[in-house]
This record gives structure tokens, C-alpha cells and sequence, in this order.
């Protein structure tokens, strides 16, 4: 079993300071959980202009803010994303830290939402990224990713357990978001664990089945999952080991 809370949670945008002091009410009250998931670009909001007044040089802040709260918790931090500058490049990045407060992973958001110009301020990320919390091999994508199967089927290739979507997903495309969560379930046999700034939050099992869901307030939403539902399920039907890789090789 693992815990993991869902901490949903609207930024206000630039408030950088005010926004960090929310996550950290957020983070402390998952203490007893395994893991606690922010949602996406929670340090600035989405997005304010001009990003260089507001995103963290190097990840810097944000890294040490979740290091020293998973030492001090002992708690997995999959903390959303946030806006970070590097070498005068912006990008939608998200950072895990472990129980020792070691930093185990940073993943750029590879699929930028050209509906939102998002393209014209950040830099897309060039690789996938998973990451072992508590012994569980885990994936990393950030909202818009969701709508690529190719992209999350690479991560299933490579073995994992549970998929990560921090998100800032519009209530007015929920329908679609419900569907594609459900789908990257069920054709990977993986758990999503989709955690939205703006509501509707979810954990979804590799059957497809809602586990859980929030509602459109703030909120913490912990949920115990048995790991052992995937793994019993692949035994029975293995949809990675089916593939026709003559025609399905991607």
C-alpha cells in the first residue's frame, strides 16, 4: 500500500511569496501520507508576464523548500511544477524529493499548450524521466502531456507503477480530462494520480476504475492504494508483453 495526498490548490498569480507559504500549509498537513503530489506551476501561477520576474533561478528555492520539508516530514514531495530559469530559459519543471530530502528527479514539461502561447515563453523538455519513491517506480508528466499516448507509453516502457499529472487544467475541457485519464490507465495498467490547481482532482487504478476524486475547492485528498491490483491484473493480461511489435514499435 501507499498513501499519497493530492493537495489541490489554486495560486494566485506572481505571488510568488504568498504562494509558497500555501504549498507549505498544503505539504505539512500530508505528513502522515508517503506522498503528497502540488499541482502545476504553483509558485507563479499560470502564467504570469514577464516570466523573469518571477520564476526560480535554477530551481534553486524550490528545491531546497521540498528537501528540507521531506527531511523534516519524512515524506516523497512530487512538488507540481514550477516556473525555473536557466541559463536565461524558462521551463515548466517539476522536482521530487525523497524522505532524506534528496532531490531523486527533475522532468521539463515536454508538450507545450500552444492554445495558451505557452510555447512562446517556455522551453520544451527533450526526455522522459521516472523516479523510485519507497521502492515504486514512478513516471513524471506535467497536464498537456496526458494527451500524448505515445508519450506516456514510453513511460509504461520503462516499468512503471504510478503516473504523476500535476496539472492547471480548465473545468470546461473536464469531460475529455476524465476520458484521457481513464485511457492512460487502461492501456498502460498503470495508476494515474492527476492533481489539478483548479479542481477535479483523481486517482485512477490500471483497471480504469475512479478511486477517488475531489471536488473544485481547495483541498487534501489522501488515498491508500493497493499496488498489488496492477501487478495481479498484468498477470492475467499483459498488454505491454501483447504487443505486435512488427507494427506497434514507437
Amino acid at each position: 500500500m501507499l498513501s499519497i495526498t493530492m493537495a489541490q490548490f489554486k495560486s494566485h498569480l506572481g505571488d510568488v511569496e504568498g504562494n509558497f507559504e500555501t504549498a507549505e500549509k498544503f505539504i505539512r498537513s500530508a505528513e502522515y501520507s508517503d506522498v503528497v503530489v502540488l499541482p502545476e506551476l504553483w509558485n507563479t501561477g499560470y502564467f504570469p508576464t514577464p516570466l523573469e520576474n518571477y520564476a526560480d533561478k535554477n530551481g534553486e528555492r524550490t528545491s531546497e523548500f521540498i528537501s528540507n520539508l521531506s527531511r523534516e516530514l519524512n515524506l516523497n514531495i512530487v512538488a507540481g511544477s514550477v516556473a525555473v530559469e536557466v541559463d536565461g530559459k524558462f521551463y515548466n519543471r517539476c522536482l521530487i524529493s525523497n524522505r532524506k530530502g534528496e532531490i531523486v528527479a527533475a522532468y521539463d514539461k515536454t508538450h507545450l499548450f500552444t492554445f495558451a502561447g505557452e510555447e512562446k515563453v517556455f522551453t520544451a523538455g527533450d526526455k522522459i524521466v521516472t523516479v523510485e519513491l519507497d521502492g515504486v517506480k514512478c513516471g513524471l508528466s506535467i497536464c498537456y502531456d496526458l494527451r500524448f499516448p505515445e508519450f506516456i507509453r514510453k513511460l509504461a516502457l520503462q516499468g512503471i507503477e504510478i503516473l504523476f499529472v500535476p496539472a492547471a487544467w480548465s473545468l470546461l475541457r473536464l469531460t475529455p480530462r476524465q476520458i484521457l485519464t481513464k485511457a492512460r490507465a487502461i492501456e498502460n495498467q498503470n495508476f494515474v494520480v492527476f492533481v489539478n490547481s483548479l479542481g477535479r482532482s483523481e486517482i485512477i487504478n490500471p483497471l480504469g476504475v475512479l478511486l477517488g476524486e475531489t471536488g473544485i475547492n481547495e483541498q487534501n485528498f489522501s488515498l491508500s492504494i493497493d499496488l498489488e491490483t496492477g501487478k495481479q491484473f498484468i498477470k492475467t493480461m499483459n498488454l505491454l508483453a501483447d504487443r505486435n511489435l512488427a507494427v506497434d514499435d514507437i
